[in-house]
């Protein structure tokens, strides 16, 4: 199955990182289950900053009324937004930091949630406006199980994930590795192998 493939790692460490290589895993299973038609891949500690008031005042302003200096505030927004347009399948690389999601991921998170472009308001509540998606997510813990009472990044995840209209998300997980590591990363390597393309 010919796919477009977004990349996006969060995790502070570029060398030894557990998620890095668990991205780069599921990424060779995607390339050898079908031809991956594009892939596009992004750094989240570089560019991401946290939203500010004239960012805020250019989003809800109407797009015909919007400033050049406003359109250049949403600039970023925009093209992380088309980014996730673009791709069928996302793969997002993300440590548990103190139980959540690291900080560029959360940066990220507020960049594409606009309303009215990733999701709308309707009468029966929200509705997500990115469907027909998957996303695929690399999660690696010291200490924290998924799934556990600790777990606070996992169901936050899936619920805004899915707020924007991604419902398909899979955990890959190397989850309390000072625990067992290589139980760990074989239990990730396990759920990797039975990715369907």
């Amino acid at each position: 199955m010919s796919q477009s493939v977004l990349v996006l790692n969060s995790s502070a460490r570029k060398g030894g990182s557990v998620t890095r290589d668990l991205v780069n895993r599921i990424v060779e299973k995607l390339k050898a289950d079908g031809e991956i038609k594009s892939l596009n891949q992004r750094e989240l500690d570089t560019e991401l900053s946290p939203l500010t008031e004239s960012w805020v005042g250019a989003n809800f302003t109407p797009v015909e009324e919007r400033s050049d200096e406003q359109k250049q505030t949403l600039e970023l927004s925009d093209t992380l937004i088309s980014e996730v347009k673009a791709a069928d399948t996302l793969v997002i690389g993300a440590p548990i930091y103190n139980f959540s999601v690291p900080g560029v991921l959360k940066l990220w998170i507020d960049l594409i949630c606009r309303a009215g472009v990733t999701f709308k308001y309707t009468e029966a509540g929200p509705v997500g406006l990115l469907e027909n998606k998957r996303a695929i997510v690399a999660v690696a813990s010291g200490g924290v199980k998924i799934g556990s009472e600790a777990d606070y990044m996992t169901p936050y995840l899936k619920h805004v994930l899915g707020f924007i209209g991604i419902q398909n998300v899979t955990f890959v997980g190397a989850d309390a590795l000072m625990a067992d590591q290589d139980e760990a990363m074989s239990n990730a390597g396990e759920a990797i192998e039975k990715l369907a393309a």
